[in-house]
C-alpha cells in the first residue's frame, strides 16, 4: 500500500511553487486586475480568455469551463496526474524532499505511468547524448557538422545518437529499474522475437518536449543507405506522446513567443536549430504531421490573441504551405487573421539558407512576409486564365466564398479590395459587394430567415424604459426571456454596457463565459460579441465594433437582438463604473452560486456512490467557489 505524504509537505509544497509561475509555463498570462491574471484556458477551447488566477490565493478558475483549484489541482488536470505524482513533480521543482507515512514506502517504485514514462526517456535522452560521443556515432556527428552544427549545438537541443544494436537501449534501461511493459509502453523499445528490442537504431535523435518542458518522444533521422526505414522515424502515439498535441522546440520558445508575441512554424528539427542558432528563438515546429487545430490551440494559448500576435509560417510555397495556410483558415479563422508566409528565396528551407546565406539572411526570412489570406487567394486565383472573362469571374467565385467566411467586417472588405486587385477586377466595390452578399446568404441559410430573401425576425421590447417580458424567441432553445428575473435583468444591462459603454466594462467583461448569461438569447448576443473580438474593440471605434457584433450573428433573430441592446437606454439615470461594476459583479456571483449548488447537487444525488478522489475533487472545487464568492460579495469589482 502507497504510503501517504507528510501533510505537512504538501502544504510547504503548495506554499513554494507559485501559481503564476507554473500555470505560465502551458500558457501567456496578463493582468485581469485586481490582483488578477487571465489567459486562454488550456482545458476548453476560447477565444477570449475566461481564465483567471489568483497569485495572492494561489487559485486558479475558468469561468468558461468551470474548472478550478490551486497550484495542485491545475497541474493535476493539465497533466493527468495522480494527487501523489503532482506532489512529487512539484517538490522536486522546489527542492523540497518529501516524507511518507504508513511506513515502508519506496516512491520510486509506486509513482504513477506518466511520471515513470517520463523518467524513461529523460534516461533514454542522456544515453543517446552519451552515445554521440562514440566512434560508431561519427556518421552523426558529421550529419550535423555538414548542416552547420557544433558540439555547443548539439548540446544546446540535446541531439543524440541510437546505436546500431538491437537492444542497447532496452538493456540500459532495463538496469534502471523499468520494466519490459514500461519501455513497450513508453515507444522506446518495441517488441522483437525473443523481447523487446529498440526502437531506434542507427540514427540521429531529437528528443520532443511538452510545454512544460518533459521529454515525452523522441523523432530519429536516418543516416545510413542500409537503412529500409523512413527518413524520419517517430515515437509512436504514447500515453504521454500525441503527435497532433505537441511542437518540437516549444520548451525552448515559449518564453520568447509569448514575449515578442510572435511563432515561426518551420517544418524540421535542423530547421529549428538554424533558426534559432540564427537568433529567431521563437521557431518551433511539428512531430511528422500536419500542423493542425491542437497545435493552433497551443499557439493561442501563448500569444493570448491580441492585435500584435503574428504567427509565420516558412513551409514550402508550393505544396505544404499551401496546404497549411488553407487549413488554418478553415481551422480557426482569428489565428489565421493573425498568420503570415514566408517563403524563402529559391525554396530553401531555413537549414539550407543559414548554411548558403548566413544567420542574417534566416532573420531576414521571417521580416518581409506575406499574409495569409493574401496568399492563399493567390492560391486559388493563380490557377484560373485570368485573360478571359470566363476566367476571371470563375476566379472571382471560388475566391469570393472565402473572402466572404471572414467574420470582421473592416477585415472582410479590405481583403475584398485585395481580391478584386489580384483578380484584375477594376470596379473593386462590385466585389466588395459580392463578398457581402455571399456572406449575408451563408448567415441567413442557418437562420430564421431561410436564404437571401429572409425577413428579420425575433421579439422586440419597447425602448426608452425597462423592457417587457418577451416571448421565446425562435431562434433561441432554453427559457424565455424573463425581465421580472433579477439575473436576466442584471445580464439584459451588462450586455447593453458592453454594447453602447464598452470602457466601463473592458476588459473585465472580456473574460465572462458565455454561460453566465443564463437567458439564451443573451448568451447568443455575448458570443457575438466573443466573436467580434470582445468589449474592447469598442474602445477604438464604437461605430465598427457593433458593426462587427451584427455581422457576427448567426441569424437575423440574433442580429435583431443585438441592434435592440445597442440603443436601449439604461434602467439607471447614473451610468458610470460604479453601476458597471454592479452589473459585472451581479452576474459573475450568480453564475459562481450557480455552479457551487450544481456541485452540491450532485454530490448529494449520487451520496455514497461518489468515488474518493471525486469527492475530494468537488469539494475542493466548492471550497474554490466559496472563498472566490465571498470575495466578491465584501469587495465588489475590485475582486474580478
Amino acid at each position: 500500500m502507497a504510503g501517504r505524504i507528510n501533510d505537512d509537505d504538501v502544504k510547504a509544497v503548495r506554499d513554494a511553487v507559485p501559481i503564476d509561475a507554473v500555470v505560465s509555463e502551458y500558457l501567456q498570462l496578463r493582468n485581469a486586475g485586481g490582483g488578477n491574471l487571465k489567459g486562454l484556458c488550456p482545458f476548453h477551447d476560447e477565444k477570449s480568455p475566461s481564465f483567471q488566477v489568483s497569485p495572492g490565493k494561489g487559485l486558479f478558475h475558468c469561468f468558461g469551463c468551470q474548472e478550478g483549484g490551486d497550484t495542485i489541482a491545475f497541474v493535476m488536470k493539465i497533466d493527468h496526474l495522480s494527487f501523489s505524482e503532482t506532489v512529487e513533480r512539484l517538490a522536486a521543482k522546489a527542492g523540497i524532499t518529501l516524507r511518507y507515512e504508513e511506513g515502508g514506502y519506496n516512491p520510486s517504485h509506486q509513482r504513477g505511468e506518466r511520471i515513470r514514462l517520463i523518467e524513461a526517456h529523460q534516461a533514454a535522452a542522456e544515453f543517446y547524448v552519451r552515445a554521440l560521443e562514440s566512434p560508431e556515432a561519427e556518421i552523426g556527428r558529421k550529419f550535423l557538422a555538414e548542416r552547420g552544427f557544433d558540439q555547443d549545438a548539439a548540446t544546446h537541443f540535446r541531439v543524440g545518437y541510437s546505436p546500431a544494436g538491437w537492444d542497447h537501449l532496452t538493456r540500459y534501461l532495463r538496469g534502471k529499474g523499468f520494466s519490459d511493459k514500461e519501455l513497450i509502453t513508453s515507444g522506446l523499445s518495441q517488441d522483437g522475437r525473443r523481447g523487446p528490442i529498440d526502437r531506434f537504431r542507427g540514427r540521429l535523435m531529437w528528443p520532443i518536449s511538452d510545454t512544460a518542458g518533459d521529454i515525452v518522444g523522441f523523432g530519429a533521422r536516418k543516416l545510413r543507405d542500409d537503412d529500409n526505414g523512413p527518413k524520419y522515424l517517430n515515437t509512436p502515439e504514447t500515453p504521454i506522446y500525441k503527435k497532433s498535441q505537441v511542437l518540437y522546440g516549444i520548451d525552448l520558445a515559449k518564453k520568447d513567443i509569448a514575449k515578442a508575441s510572435r511563432a515561426v512554424v518551420v517544418e524540421g528539427y535542423t530547421d529549428v536549430m538554424a533558426c534559432h542558432l540564427a537568433g529567431v528563438t521563437t521557431a518551433i515546429a511539428t512531430c511528422g504531421t500536419a500542423f493542425g487545430n491542437d497545435h493552433i490551440k497551443i499557439l493561442r494559448r501563448l500569444l493570448m490573441d491580441n492585435g500584435s500576435a503574428r504567427v509565420i509560417f516558412t513551409f514550402d510555397g508550393d505544396s505544404a504551405g499551401q496546404k497549411a495556410a488553407l487549413r488554418a483558415f478553415e481551422d480557426d479563422q482569428k489565428f489565421a487573421a493573425e498568420t503570415y508566409i514566408a517563403i524563402a528565396p529559391e525554396g530553401m528551407d531555413p537549414c539550407d539558407l543559414r548554411l548558403a546565406k548566413g544567420d542574417d539572411a534566416v532573420r531576414d526570412l521571417v521580416e518581409p512576409r506575406t499574409p495569409l489570406f493574401e496568399f492563399a487567394l493567390r492560391q486559388i486565383v493563380g490557377r484560373y486564365d485570368l485573360e478571359t472573362p470566363a476566367g476571371r469571374g470563375a476566379a472571382l467565385d471560388e475566391a469570393a466564398a472565402v473572402v466572404a467566411k471572414i467574420k470582421t467586417s473592416s477585415v472582410q472588405r479590405e481583403v475584398a479590395v485585395q481580391l478584386a486587385g489580384f483578380v484584375g477586377i477594376l470596379d473593386q466595390e462590385f466585389v466588395v459587394r459580392r463578398v457581402a452578399q455571399l456572406a449575408r446568404w451563408a448567415r441567413d441559410k442557418g437562420g430564421d430567415g431561410g436564404g437571401p430573401q429572409g425577413g428579420r425576425g425575433g421579439p422586440r421590447a419597447p425602448r426608452g424604459g425597462a423592457p417587457q417580458p418577451a416571448a421565446p424567441a425562435p431562434g433561441f432553445s432554453g427559457p424565455a426571456l424573463n425581465l421580472r428575473s433579477p439575473a436576466h435583468r442584471t445580464e439584459r444591462e451588462l450586455l447593453k454596457l458592453a454594447l453602447q459603454k464598452p470602457a466601463l466594462v473592458s476588459p473585465a467583461f472580456d473574460a465572462y463565459g458565455v454561460d453566465e448569461f443564463t437567458a439564451p438569447p443573451y448568451a447568443a448576443v455575448r458570443r457575438c460579441i466573443e466573436e467580434a473580438g470582445g468589449a474592447e474593440q469598442g474602445l477604438a471605434d464604437n461605430r465598427e465594433y457593433l458593426v462587427a457584433v451584427m455581422d457576427a450573428a448567426p441569424d437575423n433573430t440574433v442580429r435583431s437582438l443585438v441592434t435592440e441592446l445597442a440603443v436601449e437606454v439604461f434602467m439607471s439615470r447614473t451610468i458610470d463604473e460604479t453601476y458597471a461594476g454592479v452589473q459585472l459583479v451581479q452576474v459573475r456571483l450568480r453564475a459562481v452560486d450557480r455552479r457551487i449548488d450544481d456541485v452540491q447537487g450532485s454530490l448529494t444525488r449520487l451520496g455514497s456512490n461518489v468515488a474518493p478522489h471525486e469527492l475530494a475533487a468537488a469539494q475542493n472545487e466548492v471550497w474554490v467557489l466559496q472563498q472566490y464568492a465571498q470575495s466578491l460579495r465584501a469587495h465588489g469589482a475590485a475582486a474580478l
